[in-house]
């Protein structure tokens, strides 16, 4: 492979690498703001435990988070110099304010959470705990603005001497319609994925008979949340896929491997067929569902993959403008299946436990643990299918992937920091792993429930301890 092969092979694993924290971060700062906030109205020692049991959990995820995400931006410079030239002007605007404003505010209001237990007043010990999260959030719209730019580039013009991409207004980056449907997409996965994971560990203490209350009540939050954010995952998604569609027609088509424009288009749930889906030997399809997902009328028609093909390269000139359709093509259905499993388990863990009751058979608690990678699972190809699709471009329409590499940096450069950084990923993820299962089998601390009373009455908390 050569240097470009191996950049985006680079950039890829790192990328994926670090989402796997991102969302899990993004959702555990929510809920356990909303446990820190029901223990603060009730005074039930209970949500005390789970404030601190699922809290220790999101600070080593956080940390891991920040470390992979260092890692990810010494690329622009490392291996797509030609690209951070091109897009530096109006790219570096939201990466700047997530810096500053998003990232800071997550920071300095986690230290306060972390370090006030036992200094401030609780009303304010909860307010920097909603700070952080809130900091989460603003962090993913920036850097989710920055990446819908590359996926529609607005508010630019193209400088002609200098050649590059020059901002021309800040507000239509950050308005950009990408943007406004892809966070909310985001957004309620993260809630999927955080609620996957307190169910599986909550399943996992409940087969043994640990920390029952605490526990009960986790599992419970995690399977309402779990329904409530895959909902709202389904019509964002819904909404997505109609803009996608809009803006890079190339990318719904390949989602189904369509090649011949059709009206109106069925969608396969499973194909037998060559990989690129140009012989199908048989199909599971829904009738008339790719025109409903792509424009909202089950009707509509849905341009194919070859009159594009051509159509772009009457605009753009010659070569093939599709992506890899294999990859694209699963990755859209491996995203949607592995998210939906969660949300199923959440129905039927609701119904199994209501009034109370706890499931008697063992399977359940086994599928509940087995299935609680699965939104990570799902997000990352849900990442893989917005990047992939969008080849051969890194800026649509503008600038070609080939074009974005440093010049100057030789293949094997960059199969050194690939091999280094995989090398200390590993690393990494055993310092993860073990960390979150030390802290999982220890469970939530004991409350002693006279002491968390006199924590209220004086307006103060029982201070959390770290053993790291």
């Amino acid at each position: 492979m050569d240097a470009l092969d191996l950049a985006r092979w680079q950039f890829g694993i790192v990328t994926t690498y670090h989402f796997l924290f991102v969302p899990l971060t993004i959702g555990l700062s929510a809920l356990v703001a909303v446990m820190q906030t029901v223990w603060y109205r009730t005074g039930n020692p209970k949500y005390l435990q789970m404030t601190k049991f699922w809290g220790k959990l999101f600070l080593i995820n956080f940390a891991m988070g920040v470390v992979t995400g260092i890692v990810q931006e010494f690329q622009f410079g490392m291996n797509w110099s030609d690209y951070s030239r091109f897009v530096g002007d109006v790219f570096g605007a939201p990466l700047a304010m997530e810096g500053m404003f998003a990232f800071f505010l997550e920071a300095t209001f986690l230290g306060v959470w972390i370090f006030g237990w036992d200094r401030l007043p609780r009303l304010v010990h909860l307010a920097s705990i909603w700070a952080a999260a809130i900091g989460t959030s603003l962090s993913a719209y920036f850097i989710l603005a920055a990446n819908s730019w590359m996926q529609h580039p607005v508010g630019f013009q193209i400088n002609p001497d200098r050649g590059r991409a020059e901002l021309t207004s800040i507000w239509a980056v950050l308005t950009n319609s990408t943007t406004l449907a892809a966070f909310p997409h985001v957004i309620t996965s993260c809630f999927v994925t955080a609620a996957a994971f307190i169910i599986g560990i909550s399943a996992w203490h409940l087969a043994r008979k640990r920390h029952v209350d605490s526990m009960r009540t986790s599992l419970r939050l995690g399977m309402v949340v779990a329904v409530v954010a895959g909902a709202g995952v389904a019509i964002s998604g819904d909404a997505q896929a109609k803009i996608m569609t809009e803006q890079q027609p190339m990318k719904m088509a390949a989602a189904e491997a369509l090649y011949q424009t059709s009206a109106p288009a069925s969608f396969s749930l499973f194909t037998i067929g060559s990989l690129d889906g140009q012989e199908e030997v048989w199909s599971l399809r829904v009738p008339r569902l790719l025109s409903y997902l792509a424009d909202g009328s089950f009707d509509a028609e849905v341009e194919g993959i070859d009159d594009l093909q051509a159509d772009y390269e009457r605009r753009y000139g010659p070569g093939s403008y599709r992506p890899v359709i294999p990859v694209t093509y699963w990755s859209f259905r491996l995203m949607i299946g592995f998210g939906l499993v969660t949300v199923v388990l959440g129905l039927l863990g609701l119904w199994l436990t209501r009034r109370r009751r706890m499931p008697g058979s063992p399977w359940f608690w086994r599928v509940a643990v087995w299935t609680l990678p699965f939104p990570l699972i799902a997000n990352s190809f849900g990442w893989i299918f917005t990047e992939m699709g969008r080849q051969p471009w890194v800026v649509f329409g503008e600038l070609f992937t080939r074009d974005g590499v440093s010049p100057t940096v030789p293949g094997w450069q960059v199969l050194a920091s690939l091999l280094g950084f995989s090398l200390l990923y590993l690393v990494l993820a055993a310092v993860e792993v073990g960390l979150l299962v030390r802290y999982v089998k220890a469970g939530p601390p004991e409350e002693d429930g006279h002491d968390a009373d006199e924590a209220a009455a004086d307006d103060r908390a029982q201070p959390m301890t770290f053993a790291y």
